[in-house]
């Protein structure tokens, strides 16, 4: 494998893509494939991105089926609740290879009570990969904790591939990864930061294996704290994001999951790329990295940053759900699951 320098470093050969876009030499090439684009969150306002996001993947050989409500509208979202459940079933029933989410936006937690998890499980088990993020963190979560069933927290069809300045290409080479089933992995480094009082690295060095990986957007996650729709996991890797939230917003969502039990319960916590948000005069040098040396007083697990992920052009894939291994090596990180296929 390699690190987040294209370096070779770590503990096991495993194919990843790094936040550089260092390959080990896979081939990543394959046939068509069958993607199924929905809309279960917000309406798309981005109809020019919409477009753009089909023709790209069409353009690369694949067949793209597009829901019949995709670009429906019912006040902020895409379509009335019963639309757009109706939209996440028929996803499930087109033996897809890939069901794509168009956008997320807001929605998916007024739909969780009626989804027929069952079904989406049958899906997967036949083949189709659940791609998304943001607001489809909430399908994952209850996804997971209603059957136990793995997703993919990844790109979404209008901001991703349809994005104006082009597909990022280390987005687009973990997708192809998913595609094939070669994907084993992703590697990143993590800044510099100083040590700790006791003299003790900010991030020591780790090597978990065999944890649930699981996580995504902190507010989604936050906001199922209580409810049947978070998954209980015990001894996991839960990876953390988000967008638009000031430094102590995030500390008071990460406040709530200590609070209820949840972060105690890992073994690592991975925060990925929070963006969004500027300083105010409020502030007075407070800031996100305030909220990460405060996390690490609050539990023993460790604490990354930098995981490629989030509302950024270059995020990799992660398996919602997964059996995954994690190596911590100086400033250079790796989450590692072997073919999921």
């Amino acid at each position: 494998m390699h690190d987040a320098d294209g370096n070779c470093c770590g503990p096991a050969p495993v194919h990843v893509h790094d936040a550089d876009g260092a390959c080990c030499g896979h081939a990543h090439t394959q046939g068509p494939r069958h993607i199924y684009v929905y809309s279960p969150s917000s309406a798309v306002i981005d109809k020019p991105a919409f477009k753009r996001g089909i023709a790209r993947l069409r353009a690369m050989g694949h067949e793209v089926e597009i829901d019949a409500d995709a670009l429906s509208r019912d006040t902020r979202f895409a379509g009335d609740d019963a639309t757009r459940l109706a939209a996440i079933h028929r996803a499930a029933a087109s033996g897809a290879d890939v069901a794509l989410i168009s956008r997320g936006g807001y929605g998916l937690g007024r739909l969780l009570p009626q989804i027929d998890y069952a079904a989406v499980a049958k899906a997967v088990e036949r083949g189709t990969e659940f791609v998304g993020f943001s607001d489809f963190t909430a399908f994952q979560c209850a996804l997971l904790a209603r059957t136990g069933t793995r997703s993919w927290a990844g790109p979404a069809l209008a901001g991703d591939f349809g994005a104006a300045e082009g597909i990022d290409d280390i987005m687009l080479d973990c997708f192809d990864d998913l595609l094939s089933g070669q994907g084993e992995g992703s590697g990143w480094r993590m800044p510099k930061e100083a040590a700790r009082a006791d003299g003790t690295p900010a991030v020591p060095e780790t090597y978990i294996e065999g944890a649930t990986l699981w996580g995504g957007n902190l507010a989604m996650i936050a906001s199922l704290v209580g409810t049947p729709y978070l998954p209980e996991i015990k001894d996991g890797i839960l990876f953390l994001e988000d967008v638009g939230e000031q430094p102590y917003r995030i500390e008071r969502m990460l406040g709530q999951l200590l609070q209820a039990g949840v972060l105690g319960h890992q073994q690592a916590v991975v925060l990925g790329q929070f963006t969004g948000h500027k300083p105010t005069p409020q502030d007075k040098g407070y800031k996100l990295q305030s909220v990460v040396q405060w996390l690490r007083t609050q539990i023993a697990a460790p604490v990354l940053t930098n995981l490629p992920f989030g509302h950024v052009e270059t995020k990799v894939l992660l398996p919602v759900g997964a059996q995954v291994s994690l190596s911590v090596e100086g400033r250079d990180a790796l989450i590692y699951w072997g073919h999921t296929h």
